[in-house]
């Protein structure tokens, strides 16, 4: 007897059913030099004209173990948001915004209603950040994923003026340093936070905590852009806080040789409750430092003469940048805090700074 693929366990006819949800979505992304639709061989995309000295600048991430979250609550629809915001947000520091974006999802059995899910969730990001969804890939992979598992990962592509670009070489000793906030755990540290929630189902402030635990990572690229448009030339240098914390994350900002210490006063924002619970149920509380962003997903190192218009900026217009997903989810509108300061390092610290205790001191 004859065997075909579907008898392997790869369902085409799910495929293109897929395909055709994902093309519902991916038609809210269009924006001004997009040069092609969803379902070629590639996507096409115009380098923006007016352009002296064109960079293109990329950033590539996933979900990661978030996703075990969204499979145990049959959740789908937020976690798309979490693979663009983290691709975007590294991009960002750069000071450059996303211009397109590419999606992979895996799975051991597809189901062409959850993946549509999954890939709106993907083009809420991208309309939020303002980028198109160019194109993607589904892989059905049976016996490779368990059924009604899924991996979902993604890259953008930015471009930019080189004059323009941030690389930290500005950062000096004295400038402040401000943190923008997160709605959670945005989308790292998730394997600690599978061990401390077993349950996802409990109560925790009036909610399930698994939809607590899914409310989507921030996409800070409209907020900050505005800033950079207004006050381009005292913007230093910029950080997103992902895995790893600030530890790991704070000294990425600084240009080799620069030598300096962020010190970040621990008290100066307010912090999302999700993390002290998750210490009251055994996390440590001076390693989260280095695991979560505790409700800082984003730093800007800023001129000091500029800090508190900046800061200004950020808050007044906070609510026109707050999206129906965010709203939906519970997570409060973005917040801007003066967190610290930029100071000269008192002896050579070396280039590779990550994870360094001495290049970023949280008092």
């Amino acid at each position: 007897m004859a065997v075909n693929y579907k008898d392997s366990g790869v369902d085409v006819e799910e495929g293109y059913n897929a395909v055709n949800e994902y093309k519902v979505h991916a038609k809210r992304t269009r924006i001004p030099g997009l040069l092609s639709d969803l379902g070629s061989f590639n996507g096409m995309f115009e380098i923006p004209k007016g352009l002296k000295n064109p960079v293109m600048v990329s950033g590539t991430d996933g979900v990661g173990t978030k996703l075990d979250i969204a499979f145990q609550m049959g959740k789908y629809d937020t976690v798309g948001i979490d693979c663009v915001a983290m691709s975007v947000n590294d991009i960002l520091c750069s000071g450059v915004q996303t211009s397109f974006f590419l999606d992979y999802v895996a799975c051991g059995k597809l189901d062409a209603k959850v993946a549509g899910e999954l890939v709106k969730g993907v083009a809420d990001g991208c309309v939020d950040t303002g980028c198109a969804l160019l194109g993607g890939e589904t892989a059905e992979m049976p016996g490779f994923y368990d059924e009604g598992k899924y991996d979902l990962a993604g890259f953008g592509v930015g471009v930019g003026e080189k004059e323009k670009m941030i690389t930290g070489q500005k950062i000096e000793a004295g400038d402040i340093l401000i943190g923008l906030s997160s709605t959670g755990c945005h989308s790292n540290g998730y394997s600690l936070v599978r061990k401390l929630v077993s349950d996802f189902s409990e109560d925790f402030n009036g909610k399930k905590i698994g939809e607590v635990l899914l409310t989507p990572t921030r996409i800070y690229v409209r907020p900050v852009m505005d800033v950079l448009n207004v006050f381009g030339e005292s913007i230093h240098g910029m950080v997103h806080i992902t895995g790893g914390g600030f530890y790991e994350n704070v000294p990425r900002m600084y240009a080799k040789g620069k030598n300096l210490v962020s010190v970040i006063k621990k008290d100066s924002w307010e912090k999302p409750a999700i993390f002290n619970e998750l210490i009251r149920r055994g996390a440590d509380s001076e390693g989260v430092w280095g695991t979560f962003n505790m409700g800082i997903g984003f730093i800007l190192a800023v001129k000091a003469s500029d800090a508190d218009a900046i800061i200004a900026r950020f808050n007044e217009k906070a609510d026109s940048f707050q999206t129906e997903p965010y709203t939906k989810a519970g997570a409060a509108p973005l917040k801007a805090y003066k967190i610290g300061h930029v100071e000269k390092a008192e002896k050579d610290l070396g280039e590779d700074l990550k994870g360094s205790h001495e290049a970023t001191k949280l008092v």
